[in-house]
């Protein structure tokens, strides 16, 4: 959408002047129809698996695809919107399951954070797509682009045609010859008797049986006091992600640099590199997620953006006037002006805002979350806590072009107070998870330690090393290099 709003012919077929709260809903109507999309895909995903819950939402999206580009006024572009978020929320919330479940402890970090990766790449090609096709005359501007986007989701139905489906959920179905043979594909190169492999089927064995003495799994168990603590810090990590505020810089970039006094192809073109900064520094994240641990990951990062949302909102009290009654380029959300050192200085910082948030709280919010609870509840909590990502997507979205117009360059220190409170509330509450298996993380949530005494595990196996297995149950094997 922002390489989109901007243009003459996306505000002209729409408009002729979209107001913010219209332009708010268009823009939020994606992330509420992914709050509904993953509150539903916790049951799709229990029943149907990981693998084909993820598919259902491929084909919702190509749905929803259609009927944007066939949209001709604002209710129909709302409504494909919706349906396209509402693929959007499955996806979101099974993609981390499914990687968490089949990944190893020592780099389950790296895969999940590889799907913030990849939406960093799929965010900054359709904007230079977007941004290609502004250049054509009509409708076509929009549409091509709008119409475009169904081809991942093409790729993604049929590349799952060729994936195993998630042992853990095999286990939970009594499938165990195939989960112990998906397990031996995936990290026993087809041997069932690879001392990780055997060494994961017990832990998996052990944590069924234990979860089959319980009920069956529901929303309420969420809450419970064995639970909650848990639920709490799934949902605060998600919430907190949106309150960094990088979602709508990602959304109204264009506004933003709009009033630090950039116009036309300079201000797409300097609103681009934000999306190329996402793609680098997102890949540091991937190759050392797993040894700094999510904790610092997640401390450094809030500090960071903290730093650079109050030196932004104090630049353009300090040295900014508001713009004429309209706004700027008749987008009234654009109603601060700064110019001089200060324009580009409020560019650099969002460039290191930006850079700040695709290296901790990117991959980080997407790994943690999966991390955390029991099998029997994985799918319904993630389901559940990505939901509150993409309510509080929702509100953002529409709130904060609303926002800019009428309180202005205040927005930044608004942001700037969430990253100071999160900063607080991970210290104290949020333990370590990387390198620890997923078993291994249930007995240390049972053992109830301070999360500032967690750390990263000890048993962190470095890749290409084999697990040592000193249960009774197997023999003894030697750390042995591949």
């Amino acid at each position: 959408m922002s390489a989109i709003i901007g243009t003459d012919q996306y505000n002209n077929y729409f408009g002729p002047q979209i107001p913010s709260n219209v332009q708010g809903g268009i823009t939020a109507a994606m992330p509420g129809g992914s709050f509904c999309g993953a509150l539903l895909s916790g049951f799709v995903s229990d029943r149907m698996g990981r693998k084909y819950s993820i598919q259902v939402g491929a084909l919702i999206w190509c749905a929803g695809s259609l009927a944007i580009c066939i949209a001709q006024n604002v209710p129909m572009l709302v409504i494909g919107r919706f349906i396209n978020g509402f693929s959007v929320g499955i996806c979101s919330a099974q993609v981390p399951v499914y990687i968490s479940e089949i990944a190893r402890a020592d780099i389950r970090g790296r895969l999940v954070g590889c799907q913030q990766w990849a939406i960093t790449w799929g965010i900054m090609i359709m904007f230079y797509i977007s941004y290609g096709c502004s250049q054509m005359k009509g409708t076509a501007s929009f549409r091509v682009p709008w119409g475009l986007q169904a081809t991942p989701a093409v790729i993604l139905f049929i590349g799952l045609l060729f994936l195993p489906r998630s042992p853990r959920w095999l286990a939970r179905k009594d499938r165990w010859e195939e989960a112990e043979n998906t397990l031996a594909l995936l990290h026993g190169n087809g041997d069932a008797n690879d001392p990780f492999v055997r060494q994961e089927m017990e832990d998996i064995r052990a944590m069924v049986e234990f979860e089959r003495q319980n009920a069956d799994a529901t929303f309420f168990e969420l809450f419970k006091p064995s639970v909650i603590n848990r639920t709490h810090i799934g949902l605060s990590t998600q919430i907190w992600s949106q309150l960094t505020g990088m979602n709508v810089m990602m959304y109204y970039i264009t506004y933003v640099f709009a009033m630090a006094g950039l116009s036309g192809n300079n201000l797409l073109l300097s609103s681009s590199i934000q999306y190329i900064i996402n793609v680098v520094m997102t890949v540091p994240a991937l190759l050392w997620m797993d040894r700094w641990g999510r904790r610092y990951t997640l401390l450094i990062g809030s500090s960071l953006m903290m730093m650079w949302l109050f030196t932004n909102g104090g630049l353009m009290a300090l040295y900014g006037r508001p713009a004429p009654p309209g706004g700027i380029n008749d987008i009234k959300a654009a109603s601060w002006i700064v110019h001089g050192f200060a324009s580009k200085a409020i560019i650099a910082c969002s460039y290191l805002f930006v850079a700040s948030f695709a290296i901790t709280w990117g991959p980080a919010s997407w790994t943690y979350p999966p991390e955390l609870f029991p099998l029997r509840i994985r799918g319904k909590a993630v389901a559940l806590c990505t939901s509150a990502n993409w309510i509080f997507n929702f509100a953002l979205g529409y709130f904060v072009p609303s926002a800019f117009e009428h309180i202005k360059w205040k927005v930044y220190i608004v942001f700037g107070v969430f990253c100071a409170a999160m900063t607080i509330h991970v210290f104290f509450c949020f333990p370590e998870t990387a390198g620890k298996g997923l078993e291994e993380i249930e007995t240390m949530f049972q053992e109830k330690p301070r999360a500032w005494k967690t750390h990263v595990s000890d048993n962190l196996t470095p890749v290409g090393v084999q697990r040592v297995d000193n249960s009774e149950k197997t023999p003894h094997v030697h750390h042995q290099e591949v």
